[in-house]
């Protein structure tokens, strides 16, 4: 059985106990694909067990899990006395791509699973879901969500991306005859005139702000990487200056590979792209961005860091590498997906190196969280 064939099947085990009511989180995941590497795969009662340590944390979640498990591993045929091997369910009965090593393989597996039992877009939906369904999705957890809803969630995900497009400061600027009343400047008009009967007036002033986006796309960022690169996709084709990046053990320019036709698409340019799905060192990450393209931040640049902070390299680096940037830049935020569990805590050593050098620190767990964005674009 192929390592990564059983690292997705208990992403997506989580997902289902998630579906089935259980709290599962990111961490829960990565913990249980590391789980996998000591337990005896061959013994189905020891793989039972391992995995209902890592996900089960109170008596009454017991039963779900039980239902869920036997629902979703089913046992292999064995030889008498023998114990039952467990078999990896499978999402789609065609051949895999075949690729030059084992090492990209791993490297794609977040990019290869997300277009199965999909079909192919022509192009943007012309539909829209009705309000409250749409209401209903903005509340749901991205890690929740069916391959099947990835066209609603997109459509969502670009209006958001319009919303955020038009979002205007509060400075104001001098206008004839709309926008608010200028009142020092109405009464600089009249001050030899015994009423005030010349009005000035004001209106926001737009600034060009550039964005910056720095998305995480790490193993432990598996159940969220798919929406996300939605949203950046929506924000690259609708913002006017944007510079996007993908980052793992290294970082990756992806500005240009997100300007295709259809999302799909630009989901199959991105599979040319190395570094997915792997280990995470934001730290060395941000040192690569300081040094290539230092000219990308200025007072103009708002810098969004999409991560879950598990950071396997050294938090003084991070810390260091994120405060040459906080130095250039108008504003930094960080959208953290573990953020929407209200038990979590930023305890990790990068993200508690982090916490005290950003502008924001807010949930990415959902559409409404990244609407909320909506209300931090600004210098």
């Amino acid at each position: 059985m192929a390592g990564r064939d059983l690292a997705t099947a208990v992403a997506r085990f989580g997902a289902l106990l998630r579906q089935s009511g259980l709290p599962v989180t990111l961490p829960q995941v990565t913990d249980a694909v590391r789980a996998l590497e000591h337990l005896d795969l061959g013994d189905r009662g020891e793989f039972y067990l391992g995995l209902r340590a890592v996900f089960v944390t109170r008596p009454e979640e017991l039963p779900a899990f039980d239902r869920c498990f036997e629902a979703f591993w089913r046992p292999e045929p064995t030889q008498e006395g023998l114990p039952g091997l467990i078999q990896v369910p499978s999402e789609d009965a065609g051949g895999e791509a075949t690729l030059k090593s084992s090492s990209q393989k791993r490297e794609a597996l977040a990019l290869e699973t997300w277009g199965e039992d999909e079909a192919e877009d022509a192009g943007e939906p012309l539909s829209v879901p009705a309000a409250s369904d749409a209401e209903a999705l903005m509340g749901q957890d991205f890690s929740t969500f069916s391959p099947d809803q990835l066209d609603e969630v997109f459509r969502l995900t670009l209006r958001i991306a319009r919303r955020l497009a038009h979002r205007i400061t509060r400075r104001r600027r001098p206008v004839r005859r709309r926008g608010r009343v200028d009142l020092r400047r109405t009464l600089r008009a009249n001050l030899t005139k015994g009423d005030l009967i010349e009005l000035r007036f004001r209106e926001r002033k737009r600034k060009k702000v550039k964005l910056v986006l720095l998305c995480d796309v790490s193993g432990s960022m598996d159940l969220y990487s798919r929406f996300l690169l939605q949203f950046l996709f929506a924000v690259q084709n609708v913002f006017g200056r944007v510079e996007t990046f993908a980052f793992s053990t290294r970082l990756t320019r992806i500005t240009q590979h997100l300007r295709g036709l259809s999302y799909r698409q630009m989901l199959r340019r991105l599979a040319e792209v190395r570094d997915w799905s792997g280990g995470t060192r934001i730290g060395e990450s941000l040192a690569q961005f300081n040094r290539e393209w230092p000219r990308l931040v200025d007072r103009r640049t708002i810098v969004i860091v999409l991560s879950d902070g598990w950071d396997t390299g050294d938090p003084d680096l991070l810390a260091g590498e994120l405060l040459r940037i906080k130095r250039r830049a108008g504003r930094v935020i960080w959208l953290n997906p573990l953020l929407g569990n209200p038990a979590y805590e930023p305890l990790t050593r990068g993200m508690a190196a982090a916490l005290p050098l950003v502008d924001d620190f807010a949930a990415a767990h959902n559409l409404a969280a990244l609407r909320d964005l909506a209300g931090k674009l600004s210098i």
